[in-house]
């Protein structure tokens, strides 16, 4: 995909990994449209990078659990630019154990929403608009939480209804791609521990222990979290040199789900009469 003058729409785009997403793709040449809902106190700084850029962009305050807002936002955008062709699904609400501590049936319905139904509303709502282009992509963010869960060191990092609306993100992955071909390549790239995104620069993070950070790292192959530019160098592959690849989900976790294990030599055999 040529990526200069397309539009994208990025989900959470006021901080963190979804602004960083939106920042690099407007360098790019990319007309870029943003949503926030929270973190209000960041407006002033996402407003100012974004000028920055020179390029085209169009910011939008939205609750996207309010379901009856969503058509309203891609209606937006499509008036603004003319067009979709990107649309980076960048929601999701993870409350660390940590943190929140047990489940409270509003704790359990916020994360669920905000994960799993809000992604699949504005993925519905934008679809049309996706196929027009011809040539779109969607790449959702999600988390290794879908596979580990809350075991081993990310006990107090993934909460139970967190990792259940990642793994069903895998799903809702391979059934768009299935929706939007041949017109639109649907993609998944699933998190590991991140900076501003479970790992540093977030308020669990400060909250774990020195030991139980140092079991996260243990437990990377790589021995780090992900940094900012891991995440949109991949978002920038999958737009611009996979055009062949749809419905599959790139891990992006620096080795954590296989674990710190080390791989040991192979024992000596035993071998039987008459062998060489």
């Amino acid at each position: 995909m040529e990526l200069t003058n397309k539009v994208a729409l990025v989900l959470g785009g006021i901080k963190g990994i979804g602004r960083h997403i939106g920042l690099d793709l407007a360098r790019a040449g990319v007309r870029v449209a943003l949503t926030y809902h929270d973190w209000e106190e960041s407006l002033g700084e996402m407003q100012k990078c974004f000028a920055e850029t020179g390029q085209d962009h169009f910011i939008q305050k939205i609750d996207l659990l309010e379901t009856d807002q969503v058509d309203g936002m891609i209606r937006a955008v499509v008036d603004r630019f003319g067009q979709l062709d990107i649309l980076i699904n960048n929601i999701e609400r993870g409350g660390m154990p940590v943190v929140h501590g047990p489940y409270v049936e509003s704790q359990w319905d916020l994360e669920l929403a905000t994960t799993l139904r809000s992604k699949w509303w504005v993925f519905d709502r934008a679809l049309p608009y996706l196929k027009q282009s011809g040539d779109g992509a969607v790449v959702n963010l999600s988390s290794i939480a879908g596979i580990v869960g809350r075991s081993g060191p990310a006990t107090p990092i993934f909460n139970d209804g967190y990792a259940a609306a990642n793994r069903g993100i895998s799903l809702l992955t391979e059934t768009w791609a299935r929706l939007g071909a041949p017109e639109v390549r649907v993609n998944e790239i699933m998190l590991g521990i991140f900076e501003t995104r479970h790992g540093e620069g977030t308020r669990g993070w400060g909250l774990l222990t020195g030991a139980q950070r140092q079991a996260v790292i243990d437990h990377t192959l790589l021995k780090r979290t992900g940094h900012l530019e891991d995440v949109t160098r991949a978002v920038r592959f999958i737009l611009e040199q996979a055009p062949f690849m749809t419905g599959s989900v790139l891990r992006l976790d620096g080795g954590y789900v296989l674990g710190g294990e080390q791989v040991v030599p192979m024992p000596k055999g035993v071998l039987g009469e008459g062998s060489e």
